[in-house]
């Protein structure tokens, strides 16, 4: 299995990532990552810290000459801007020079005050803050590169922004640098324009916006997840992994809860069988890919809904200051209008890491040569009835 751990505040020194249980042999580099945290910044209506905010990283262990080692990989992703909050941020003992004492609705501060004691919502803030996401992208570049070698790619779009929406035209993995290149992450141009003059309207109001992303999988193998346990079911653990992301409010895979108004006849993705591919074949995509908590084989389609950001650029949400319990305006820090085109990548990732992580548990191997090996032989008898009390009487019929 694949497991992760981030640690670091926004405005800290630097974000750490650490993940555990890669296969020896598998390529990752400074470029790759970096790349990646690129990606992150990308989209209209994102704040200037994206603009000036350059994520260097170094590679601290479980990495040589450009190929995982089996052991931990250890990520650094620096501040860019820690000269300035040094004192602000400091370990060492020492007080703040100003205390936020007026938290804001929609925001872990409150919530996360009470929970610990604190009186400063900045000791809050600091680690809820969607920054951390940066170090979850690093480690996604692992769980990725590790996917790409068994013939797994991900892509995202986003399909509604504010009140705009695509056509809901689905991209194929050659079309991320398309996807990419748009200003909002729109496959197509269709939907692009209204969500770009989304933002505009938002921001001359001192506003967010949320919106709709969706990652889809290619080449995902058939049998990832369980039906045995409640725990290991694939789409509980990706609704989880993708709820874990900051101002995400819900999560559908395929059709989502469209499937609930229609008959049995027409909501389920029929079952073929392609000679040329000696392969099962749906015909669609309503299940997302996933039936019975395993993955089909199909297409996974997994949709993630984002709220508006909670930080406005206009102070107009009322809260209470608990110092005093008097009526106040919720503090600014520096925010974007939306970061719904972001919310893909990350998104890419957390399906990534949730993936890789299955992936390793159905076919093993310390190396990445045994994974693909385990993988290919599993994918060769595909199709067949090979044990079991009832193979000989299936072959038979």
């Amino acid at each position: 299995m694949l497991r992760f751990l981030t640690a670091g505040e926004s405005h800290g020194e630097s974000l750490v990532v650490v993940v555990e249980g890669m296969p020896a042999g598998v390529a990752i580099t400074a470029d790759q990552i970096t790349g990646e945290l690129a990606r992150r910044r990308l989209g209209y209506g994102r704040g200037p810290r994206q603009r000036f905010e350059k994520d260097s990283i170094r590679l601290l262990g479980g990495i040589r000459h450009g190929r995982t080692l089996g052991s931990p990989v250890a990520i650094e992703i620096a501040n860019s801007e820690w000269p300035k909050w040094e004192q602000e941020m400091s370990p060492a003992p020492g007080l703040p020079s100003k205390v936020l004492t007026q938290p804001r609705p929609g925001h872990a501060d409150l919530a996360g005050m009470l929970k610990y004691g604190f009186g400063d919502a900045r000791d809050v803030l600091e680690r809820a803050s969607a920054r951390e996401t940066a170090a979850r992208v690093a480690a996604g570049c692992c769980a990725k590169a590790l996917l790409a070698e068994i013939g797994t790619s991900l892509v995202s779009h986003v399909t509604a922004l504010g009140g705009a929406t695509s056509t809901g035209e689905r991209p194929e993995p050659g079309d991320l640098e398309a996807v990419d290149s748009s200003p909002v992450r729109c496959f197509g141009d269709a939907g692009e324009a209204a969500m770009v003059e989304a933002v505009k309207a938002a921001a001359k109001d001192g506003d967010s916006l949320g919106g709709v992303v969706e990652v889809l999988g290619y080449g995902v193998p058939v049998g990832l997840g369980s039906y045995v346990h409640w725990d290991r079911k694939l789409d509980g653990m990706l609704a989880q992994a993708l709820m874990s992301i900051q101002a995400v409010k819900a999560v559908w895979f395929g059709d989502g809860v469209a499937v609930a108004g229609m008959r049995g006849a027409e909501a389920h993705d029929s079952i073929g069988w392609d000679d040329g591919s000696a392969s099962y074949v749906r015909g669609g995509a309503r299940a997302g890919g996933i039936e019975g908590g395993m993955s089909s084989g199909s297409l996974l389609a997994v949709s993630a809904a984002m709220k508006p950001l909670a930080t406005l650029n206009r102070p107009i949400l009322s809260t209470v200051d608990v110092r005093t319990k008097e009526e106040a305006r919720s503090f600014k820090e520096r925010t974007d209008v939306t970061a719904v085109p972001a919310l893909g990548v990350i998104a890419e990732t957390m399906v990534a890491l949730v993936l890789a992580s299955e992936a390793l548990r159905k076919f093993g191997g310390d190396s990445l040569a045994e994974l693909v090996r385990n993988h290919d032989a599993y994918r060769s008898n595909l199709g067949r009835v090979t044990s079991g009390p009832h193979a000989d009487a299936a072959h038979d019929t």
